[in-house]
């Protein structure tokens, strides 16, 4: 490049970094922002107001769990009535009730994909919280059998779109506010909440199933108002991820909130160095101001948007047919029906069952650090795989001595889904896509999840009514085959940084390689060998020219030649 012009992506990305303009940075120069929370204290916050999303997530899948058999819902709605196994239509009507849910999640995840980006993080969470509100009034106030019914339902799918929105935004925050050694911890807490939701919706409505009146469902519903307010404060108090400020432009604002979350000043090294970082991956992904197009999800090279998002989403979907809401749905209504159970006592057993699943959930928080994302999708596949099997051998005899048997396989399948498969979906995609379509491709995830979420709870009571035993073989069989695909497929992001991950995928593109075995043989990287390998790879086909722009040269001087000796003394990754 002269000294005497730029070029014009040049004088874009300086710009777009170098502007002022306060109605577009609206920096927070208050030394009480955040409610005076710094360092980790704030980070912490973040996630407590993440995990109230999840919670609420959570609440209202294991709510219906314990409402959809209940005996007053049925008088009130005489549709979901249910005479026993045999009724293959009410069934279907239990299963379309419970999976119009998922229908109106998978229309958020959508809007979303189309809005998400241009609304920030902190906007789509406070609108899909507005709109679960909205939902839950529409579904409380349902009178009546047949206009009632479609009220109820109608309410069930405007929950889901606030819930669709929610998801798909949540875990992206979360990561994008978080450090690299903690930031699957910090997820894992989020996404365990759901167990911690079904755990409370199972013993509210247990409890209130002693009422002989509408408000033994009506108040479970009504309960879901408050995880929503909760979140909705939260959002309002807490800063947006400094990520995505940097893409608008909100240059001021990103700088500030990365410090408040490092615990540092604004002119500390460190936080200079990860400013530094940041913005110039952004500027050579030109990414600045702009939102991802939809062509880009489809990118292979370097970048593998497509491979990345394709795995991510994945997740997701395996999540869904290895049967979980098979089991979280209609966990009372497998106790009774398919077991055998008397209706109080499979009540009872189903709240136990959420007891085990939320401890379960919990003990995700110390292994994915420790374990790693890998080693916890196959192990929790083979686990799902094995209690499947207990529990369809267990139920073939047909007597109430083997049957307790298939409870236990049933109990089994939870533990490893909830130490497991519960949270990692919900991290990977997340960690795996980059910034520049990580709104879009954690959509489109989300979408996948919800596609095959409504799948499985609507076609579950037909099966459980038709084929018995068989669905559990169905679902033992699907996770056996999920496991070559992890091993082939998934690349270990445990303790990586997102910009990190970047370079295993490129890397593994140059080589012809599977990014698995990158991922396993690449130390981890710090942020300037990050740096190195990143113009060294020419990751984003500026072929180095302007990797480095001089607006981050003048905004972090910190990042100067002791910085790049210590680089190149510390540079310890192979070419």
């Amino acid at each position: 490049m002269s000294s005497g012009a730029s070029s014009p992506t040049q004088e874009k990305k300086n710009m777009q970094l170098s502007a002022r303009n306060p109605r577009e940075q609206q920096p927070n120069t208050d030394p009480k922002r955040w409610m005076g929370l710094r360092g980790n204290k704030l980070v912490n916050a973040i996630t407590v107001t993440a995990t109230m999303g999840f919670l609420l997530f959570g609440y209202d899948q294991g709510v219906m769990s314990g409402i959809i058999n209940a005996k007053q819902f049925g008088t009130d709605f005489y549709q979901v009535r249910s005479s026993g196994a045999d009724d293959e239509f009410h069934a279907t009507i239990q299963g379309t009730v419970t999976a119009v849910y998922e229908v109106g999640c998978f229309f958020g995840a959508i809007f979303a994909f189309f809005f998400g980006e241009s609304l920030g993080r902190r906007n789509m969470m406070w609108l899909g919280s507005f709109v679960m509100v909205i939902g839950t009034i529409i579904q409380v106030t349902a009178f009546g059998p047949h206009k009632g019914f479609l009220q109820f339902m109608i309410g069930r799918i405007v929950t889901g779109l606030g819930n669709g929105a929610n998801t798909s935004t949540i875990p992206s925050w979360v990561a994008e506010t978080s450090k690299s050694h903690n930031r699957g911890f910090l997820i894992c807490v989020e996404a365990s909440m759901v167990a911690v939701g079904t755990l409370i919706a199972y013993w509210i409505d247990f409890g209130l199933s002693y009422i002989d009146n509408s408000v033994s469902w009506r108040l479970p519903i009504a309960l879901q108002v408050i995880f929503a307010i909760f979140l909705s404060a939260g959002v309002a108090v807490l800063p947006e991820s400094p990520r995505w400020l940097f893409i608008h432009g909100h240059y001021d604002a990103a700088c500030q909130i990365i410090a408040d979350l490092n615990g540092h000043e604004l002119e500390d090294e460190d936080t200079q160095r990860q400013i530094a970082i940041i913005v110039e991956g952004i500027n050579a992904a030109s990414g600045a101001q702009t939102g991802a197009s939809f062509s880009e999800l489809f990118v292979g090279g370097k970048k593998q948007h497509f491979r990345r998002m394709a795995v991510g989403a994945s997740s997701q979907i395996f999540q869904q047919l290895g049967g979980c809401n098979a089991v979280i749905y209609y966990a009372t209504v497998l106790f009774e029906n398919s077991i055998g159970l008397e209706t109080r006592l499979a009540l009872v057993l189903g709240g136990v069952l959420s007891v085990v699943y939320a401890l379960a959930a919990l003990s995700s928080f110390f292994l994915v650090e420790r374990v790693g994302r890998r080693k916890m999708f196959l192990a929790g596949s083979a686990g799902q795989c094995l209690a499947m099997v207990i529990t369809f051998a267990c139920l073939i005899p047909g007597t109430a001595q083997a049957a307790k048997g298939a409870a236990f396989g049933l109990f089994l399948y939870i533990v490893f889904f909830g130490s497991c498969w519960l949270p990692l979906p919900w991290l990977y995609p997340a960690e795996l896509n980059p910034l520049r379509i990580r709104t879009k491709a954690n959509a489109v995830s989300t979408m996948s999840n919800w596609l095959f979420n409504f799948l499985v709870v609507q076609v579950t009571p037909t099966m459980t009514a038709t084929i018995g035993w068989g669905t559990f073989l169905i679902f033992a069989c699907a996770n056996a085959l999920f496991i070559p695909v992890i091993y082939f497929f998934y690349p270990e992001t445990q303790g990586r940084t997102l910009e990190a991950i970047d370079v295993i995928f490129a890397q593994a593109y140059e080589e012809k390689a599977r990014p698995t075995h990158v991922a396993k043989r690449m130390p981890t990287l710090t942020d300037i060998q990050v740096a190195e390998m990143t113009t060294k790879l020419d990751i984003h086909g500026n072929n180095g020219s302007d990797v480095e722009s001089t607006a981050v040269h003048a905004r972090a001087p910190t990042f100067g030649d002791e910085v790049a000796e210590d680089a190149a003394a510390s540079n310890t990754v192979s070419s």
